[in-house]
């Protein structure tokens, strides 16, 4: 059974950055497109960035040019570098195997004016 373990939300300024990285254990990490949502109080679920098994990215509208995912295999690991945050980047971020809808457990990232 997959599972993910999200690292190193926190709390941050505006103007700063953060890393967050996803360690996926199991063997599908490979060849599985993985994926950031965040999710801020009383809004909806929203995709942030998209990584496929060949590097293919994808990117919200509010994060392109600020956020960067990339992965690296090796470790079964997915980053999502978010640089510039905003008051209204401030949200669950959570990691998934989008190829297999598999979550997890979610990491609170909150950003200050």
């Amino acid at each position: 059974q997959v599972q993910l373990v999200e690292s190193g939300g926190g709390l941050v300024q505006a103007g700063g950055s953060l890393r967050l990285s996803c360690a996926a254990s199991g063997n599908i990490f490979r060849i599985s497109t993985m994926g950031w949502y965040r999710q801020a109080p009383g809004k909806q679920r929203e995709l942030v960035a998209l990584i496929t098994s060949g590097d293919s990215t994808n990117y919200a509208y509010s994060v392109k040019g600020r956020f960067t995912i990339s992965r690296d295999n090796a470790k079964n690991t997915v980053y999502l570098q978010m640089n510039s945050l905003k008051p209204e980047d401030t949200a669950v971020y959570y990691c998934t195997v989008e190829t297999f809808n598999i979550w997890g457990q979610g990491t609170q990232v909150t950003v200050s004016s």
